[in-house]
């Protein structure tokens, strides 16, 4: 892991993180989990492939849930109870909704929300309404001249940039 940087608002705190590999991914992610509390929620963007779904099985793994965290695309929402006392993570897919919150809102989030830790893949323009206080996590891969000087090793690095936004985040330390 290289390449972070970290500065703190006072209503966000945020870091820039370089990810290599899948595996480095599922380890931000559980590195990330232990940040996380009931009530929280995070926000995934990026591109097809980027390593949304990959990030999310870290922090399952991170949070200690039940069951494989998959893509939830064509069911839309996963939940994954906890093995023991931590939160319960709802892992959303919201690819395919356009109906912004009208849509989430039958899924219940709100309900979930206080108790779970909500992650919600392409959830930008569609669930902030849901919390004032998120997590949005904008993972990015490497183009242009960045991607020229890494070479082959340039379709695998990711730039995952973590945005703290509320109160809940004023004060968080992003570095993990």
């Amino acid at each position: 892991m290289s390449a972070l940087h970290e500065s703190t608002a006072a209503t966000a705190a945020t870091a820039r993180i370089t990810v290599r590999t899948a595996e480095e991914m599922r380890d931000l992610g559980r590195r990330l989990a232990t940040l996380l509390r009931p009530g929280d929620l995070v926000l995934l963007t990026g591109e097809l492939g980027a390593g949304k779904t990959t990030l999310t099985r870290g922090l399952g793994e991170g949070l200690d849930v039940r069951g494989a965290v998959t893509s939830p695309t064509f069911v839309i929402a996963r939940v994954h109870p906890p093995l023991g006392s931590g939160p319960a993570l709802v892992h959303v897919d919201a690819y395919r909704l356009n109906g912004g919150l009208d849509e989430m809102e039958d899924l219940d989030l709100d309900v979930s929300l206080p108790e779970s830790v909500v992650v919600v893949e392409w959830g930008d323009g569609k669930v902030e309404e849901l919390s004032e206080d998120r997590l949005h996590v904008v993972i990015e891969r490497a183009v242009g001249a960045d991607a020229d000087h890494l070479g082959e090793e340039a379709d695998d690095v990711r730039t995952v940039r973590l945005t703290g936004v509320g109160e809940r985040w004023a004060d968080a330390a992003l570095s993990v």
